[in-house]
């Protein structure tokens, strides 16, 4: 058996040494750091501090066939329509963009190019087709100069639905560069290659109602969590999922522990927006079985309603 020599005089000050030295070398590095991205002439297109960020949003009209990817093929489409879903996401990141004061108006100092769309609720509302679609993103990026440039690699686009990029046909030619934000990672059902992309692409949240979100109008209050009459509850449609039937048959056998309504899309009995939270916040656990897609709006919806109730009982 090998002894190991206990530390010595000797050993300690050399460890204080080597975490003095290190301490030194650490500080000149970042100070030769800060130098270099002092001088905005070395690189001009890399913001050297969130101060120099500089955003560039494009206007629906500056561009020939934009204005369709937002209003239609009629232009009849408006934001406030598209606000809702899980596809407002779009136009909430568009309208925040307007108002940064990361903005800019000048081409030349953007260090990133917002391509404005909203095309997953124009296409819901039968405002475009899936070939109008294509040709028009088509139409569209052909006419930007910029974004020939960098090859799309400083352009943002927003795909906030289960679909994602897949909405464009044609993103694995125009779009493999560009960076896409949508809820949709790691793969997209129902296709053969995923449209997300780790190294450049952002993963958003689904868009919530407003109405929970807003502390000081908040449409539906919390339960404490003691408080709640289920110990469970699945608030969704079936879509014929193995797991999501189990659940209803098991709402059945058990209905003082889960709550599984069948939800009607339309009628007398479809459950309202302000509705849908209140059986929501009023189960312990709200379940999110696997559905049409890899993600899912619930798990965004019943965040709100554990975080409401956490801040309610502090």
């Amino acid at each position: 058996m090998r002894h190991h020599q206990a530390c010595s005089r000797a050993h300690q000050v050399g460890a204080l040494l080597l975490v003095a030295a290190t301490f030194l070398l650490t500080r000149l590095f970042d100070r030769l750091l800060l130098d270099t991205s002092s001088s905005a002439a070395i690189n001009p297109g890399r913001p050297s501090s969130p101060a120099d960020l500089r955003i560039y949003v494009y206007a629906e009209d500056e561009i020939q066939g934009l204005r369709a990817l937002l209003r239609g093929r009629d232009g009849t489409i408006t934001a406030a329509t598209c606000l809702k879903g899980q596809w407002g996401t779009q136009v909430k990141i568009h309208q925040f963009l307007l108002k940064s004061r990361f903005r800019t108006f000048n081409k030349d100092q953007a260090n990133l190019f917002f391509v404005p769309s909203y095309v997953k609720c124009v296409r819901m509302t039968g405002a475009l087709s899936d070939k109008e679609i294509n040709q028009t993103y088509v139409k569209v990026l052909s006419q930007m100069p910029y974004f020939r440039r960098s090859g799309g690699r400083d352009h943002i686009f927003v795909f906030p639905s289960g679909a994602g990029a897949h909405l464009f046909r044609s993103w694995a030619t125009f779009l493999n560069r560009s960076i896409i934000l949508t809820p949709e990672g790691d793969r997209t059902d129902k296709r053969g290659t995923s449209a997300f992309n780790t190294w450049k692409d952002i993963i958003i949240p689904g868009n919530v109602d407003d109405s929970m979100v807003k502390s000081d109008a908040r449409a539906v209050q919390p339960i404490p969590l003691t408080k709640r009459k289920y110990l469970a509850n699945f608030l969704g449609r079936a879509q014929g999922k193995a797991g999501r039937l189990q659940l209803v048959e098991l709402a059945k056998q058990y209905p003082d522990k889960l709550e599984s309504p069948v939800l009607k899309l339309s009628g007398p009995n479809k459950l309202g927006r302000i509705e849908y939270f209140k059986h929501l916040r009023n189960a312990k656990f709200c379940l999110a079985p696997r559905g049409e897609s890899s993600w899912t709006l619930r798990f965004y919806e019943s965040f709100f309603v554990m975080k409401l109730s956490f801040l309610s009982r502090m």
